[in-house]
């Protein structure tokens, strides 16, 4: 599998750990950074993971700051992008079978490496579920498309 793999600076060191998990495990990976402590601003790197996966150029993604939240905030801006943060394995594996999660987002600060290693496995084993899932997929697709506008015509002026 084909894995982009990104952090802030904050997330620097577990994703050095990622990395080296992915590779260790047989998967290609494509790590675009931060390569330092120094200061970075996510949405840069949430970006470029998140759009390596969006057009095909990566199966999954897998981005690591201090929460892992402002990560998932901004790789779902991304159209065809589900990014989950997970924290355990019950959410990792929720979020493939039934959100197909193509981005995983973690915690550098608040997750131990041994917790990480089981979450990704988990994560990167897990098939999506299908069936009643899909058809609430297609409606995040819908919702991408349409934005703030009424899923089907009615007379009231709603908005968002």
């Amino acid at each position: 599998m084909r894995v982009a793999v990104g952090s802030d600076h904050r997330g620097v060191r577990l994703k050095g750990t990622i990395v080296e998990l992915l590779r260790r495990w047989g998967h290609e990976v494509q790590d675009l950074g931060t390569h330092s402590a120094e200061s970075v601003d996510y949405p840069d790197v949430a970006q470029q993971v998140a759009c390596r996966v969006a057009q095909g150029e990566a199966d999954r993604g897998v981005l690591i700051c201090g929460t892992g939240l402002g990560m998932c905030i901004a790789a779902n801006k991304v159209a065809g992008i589900r990014a989950a943060p997970c924290h355990d394995e019950l959410t990792a594996e929720l979020s493939r079978r039934h959100n197909d999660a193509n981005v995983l987002c973690l915690s550098g600060e608040l997750l131990n490496e041994d917790l990480v290693s089981r979450i990704l496995q988990r994560w990167l084993e897990t098939p999506f579920e299908g069936g009643r899932h899909a058809r609430r997929l297609e409606k995040i697709t819908q919702l991408e498309q349409r934005g703030c506008q009424p899923s089907e015509p009615s007379g009231s002026s709603r908005s968002c």
